[in-house]
């Protein structure tokens, strides 16, 4: 079994059919079979059930499929490094974050940062803190931004962010005259609401709780962004990640300060036992001033 067969496998499983695995690779119908045969004859294992003709997958080859995708993501991040590598050295930087600081906050820290004057590339992947996790313990990133939701025993990591979520809603909402925001003003307003797996949503609660208030739910969603581009738009009230609002108060979006301290937590991670470089140093130092200076526009009780 080699490398050839298994990409003619995936290649069969993401295009539907052998003649278009055929185009797609640059080779001949006959050859993909032949190629998917050998793959059958060297597992031992049925991956197709040829019906009229065309290669219908068995529930084998699905699982197979789960398998060989995790192989070439690794092998297309090989490529890609070396490819980085050959253009650009070793003045590179590959970032995972979540998306409440990686949607706006993290392209303000490399503006700042001045990638041109320094000759450096950075590949910039904004995703779940799960997946943040995963691709940072893999070794295909230098360091990761995640939230506090996911284990850091496995990695070398420090707290970047502890600072108390705010509250956020439109111009126009009743709350948006009040200096200060409780837990009670929460009690009858319609809430934009983050994930329930998100950590800073179960702090939220427990707080509520604790003063007899539930909250009226209308949306929930994974991205604090989302929260605030609803919130601007006067479907309701949400409590986000401060680094999330800067962008959305240009556009009117109000920020009041939360009368409770419940903090958003956002971890750096690093593979452990991997040698940090010096980008990754004077990155960190330019992630940290930059993290000052937007605390420093935040509403304050």
């Amino acid at each position: 079994m080699g490398v050839r067969e298994i990409e003619v496998f995936r290649t069969i499983m993401t295009a539907g059919s052998t003649s278009k695995a055929a185009t797609m690779l640059g080779i001949s119908q006959p050859a993909v079979s032949q190629a998917i045969r050998k793959l059958e004859t060297s597992s031992g294992i049925q991956l197709f059930v040829r019906t009229r003709g065309r290669l219908v997958p068995t529930q084998e080859a699905a699982a197979l499929m789960v398998d060989v995708n995790n192989f070439f993501i690794g092998y297309e991040v090989i490529e890609h490094r070396l490819k980085s590598l050959r253009n650009f050295g070793i003045k590179r930087l590959s970032i995972a974050v979540h998306p409440a600081l990686g949607n706006s906050f993290l392209p303000r820290v490399i503006a700042a940062f001045d990638t041109a004057k320094r000759e450096m590339q950075i590949s910039l992947q904004v995703m779940s803190s799960r997946d943040v996790h995963q691709a940072v313990s893999s070794g295909q990133f230098d360091l990761g931004l995640m939230a506090d939701e996911m284990p850091v025993e496995s990695l070398e990591h420090s707290q970047f962010l502890n600072s108390p979520g705010v509250i956020v809603m439109a111009a126009s909402h009743p709350l948006a005259r009040r200096t200060l925001i409780g837990p009670k003003d929460l009690a009858d307003v319609d809430f934009l609401a983050l994930n329930p797996e998100d950590s800073s949503r179960r702090r939220l609660e427990a707080a509520l709780s604790a003063e007899d208030v539930s909250l009226r739910i209308r949306v929930e969603t994974a991205y604090a962004h989302t929260i605030c581009e609803l919130a601007l738009l006067g479907v309701g009230v949400g409590f986000v990640n401060p680094m999330a609002v800067r962008d959305f108060v240009e556009r009117g979006l109000v920020v009041k300060p939360f009368s409770v301290d419940v903090p958003f937590i956002s971890i750096l991670v690093f593979q452990a036992g991997k040698p940090m470089t010096d980008n990754a140093r004077q990155f960190i130092r330019a992630l940290r001033i930059q993290l000052n200076r937007d605390l420093a526009h935040l509403p304050q009780k």
